[in-house]
């Protein structure tokens, strides 16, 4: 899978398979899971608060908290659906990729449902060691209307 966009649609659909493991080892030692609350018009992580800014060692912790079976939270589990519109390249240097996706996200837990939009930029850096070529330096979701109050996500965008 040399072409990142097809990396971007194999990570979606890690996450809508509950392959949350599999989803995790796509992410270098130093990768970030961010969730702007400002959405797109904020500049960084650490100057504002954020819906989500998660290293590899709190995305683990998240990750075992999905699978642990005494999870409150999923009885009944959870389930997503992302719709992905095509992913286009923004910037490529040497062995690492940004790419913007705009996306649809359904979450599923029980009689309810949850819908969200926005889009996916992905800072990608080539990995000839991993199956797919690819391993996610940051993945930042600027969520539309991010400020407003949301419900709670138990996923991953």
């Amino acid at each position: 899978m040399n072409d990142p966009r097809d990396f971007i649609a194999h990570e979606a659909a890690l996450l809508d398979e509950r392959r949350f493991d599999d989803w995790l080892a796509l992410f270098t030692d130093d990768g970030h899971y961010w969730v702007p609350l400002l959405g797109a018009a904020q500049a960084d992580p650490l100057s504002h608060n954020s819906l989500a800014y998660e290293d590899r060692l709190l995305l683990q912790l998240r990750v075992d908290r999905l699978k642990n079976p005494r999870a409150h939270s999923q009885h009944p589990a959870s389930h997503s659906q992302h719709v992905l519109q095509p992913s286009r390249i923004e910037e490529e240097s040497g062995d690492e990729v940004r790419l913007r996706t705009p996306f649809l996200y359904v979450e599923a837990r029980g009689e309810s449902q949850i819908l969200l939009s926005g889009t996916a930029r992905h800072h990608l850096v080539r990995s000839p060691s991993t199956p797919s070529g690819w391993t996610i330096r940051q993945k930042r979701i600027d969520l539309l209307d991010a400020a407003r109050a949301l419900p709670a996500i138990q996923l991953f965008i």
